[in-house]
């Protein structure tokens, strides 16, 4: 079984687009995996369908028993994050830190796991699908992006199928280390642009530093070919292959409407998409 995961170093680079549409090339061998769990969005062209839904408990959450505290008030005067009051925990600006527990004499503070999203198991069309959703401003994303690629491999073990394709999240934070570490090949998707090469350069450091095989996909490349030469000469520079040139093309957007793969469509975005994937599956 091969993993490979598609990133970006920024956003709206067209990384959801291209994992579609990847997906639909795979016929059915792969398990597509979206770990942009922050803001998940490749359902809304894979259309799934949902078959099974796990809990995903993050960081704990320190609650106070009033029938042990003595009202010393230290969890008060050690909490950093002013999340105590009226000897009560306020769980939005708990941080699950446990100094609370720590400091506390009588044993009065115990830290309880605290329902953070979900992860799904679902069947789409190329095939299945997992996914998940983390509630708004819940914290360990990498856990929940772990615990889906997990699920991944284990869907792609059980079924049989040799290619688990990951759609990670943008930048270069945890969920995206979370999402790069023991793939077998990293494709990043940047776009001929000043922001574009920055960050392009920046998921190329992590990918390497993690002895991650890595290739670049430039997208709408003749918009700017001056710009997309110097990333052409910055990958050549770090020894990183262009995989792939996808040109400007209106039928995308026509293609994101009709929650479509590009390729379904047709075009010369299409096309372009065609030959990335035949290198693709070279390298893998």
């Amino acid at each position: 079984m091969k993993q490979m995961a598609v990133v970006s170093g920024k956003g709206g680079t067209g990384k959801t687009s291209l994992v579609a549409s990847l997906a639909a090339l795979a016929c059915g061998r792969a398990v597509v995996a979206d770990c942009d769990v922050d803001a998940p969005d490749l359902h809304l062209i894979l259309q799934p369908t949902i078959q099974e839904r796990r809990e995903f408990f993050g960081m704990k959450r320190a609650f106070i028993d009033e029938s042990k505290c003595t009202k010393c008030g230290l969890c008060i005067d050690h909490c950093r994050f002013d999340a105590v009051h009226d000897l009560q925990v306020d769980p939005v600006l708990c941080e699950g830190c446990g100094v609370c527990k720590l400091v506390c004499p009588c044993e009065a503070v115990v830290m309880i796991d605290r329902l953070s999203g979900y992860a799904y198991i679902s069947d789409t069309r190329f095939g299945p699908m997992v996914h998940a959703e983390l509630f708004p401003g819940e914290e360990a994303s990498g856990k929940l992006v772990a615990m889906v690629r997990e699920m991944a491999r284990d869907l792609a073990a059980s079924q049989k199928r040799d290619l688990v394709l990951i759609d990670g999240s943008p930048g270069i934070g945890c969920p995206v280390i979370a999402s790069l570490t023991g793939v077998d090949l990293a494709l990043v998707v940047t776009e001929p642009t000043i922001s574009g090469e920055h960050d392009l350069e920046r998921v190329l450091k992590v990918s390497e530093h993690f002895g991650i095989k890595a290739m670049v996909c430039i997208n709408k490349h003749d918009l700017n070919l001056v710009a997309a030469q110097r990333i052409e000469n910055l990958c050549q520079e770090r020894g990183v292959a262009v995989a792939g040139k996808i040109p400007f093309d209106s039928s995308v957007v026509d293609a994101i409407v009709h929650a479509k793969p590009v390729v379904e469509l047709g075009g010369p975005a299409a096309e372009a998409i065609h030959v990335l994937w035949r290198r693709l599956e070279g390298q893998l």
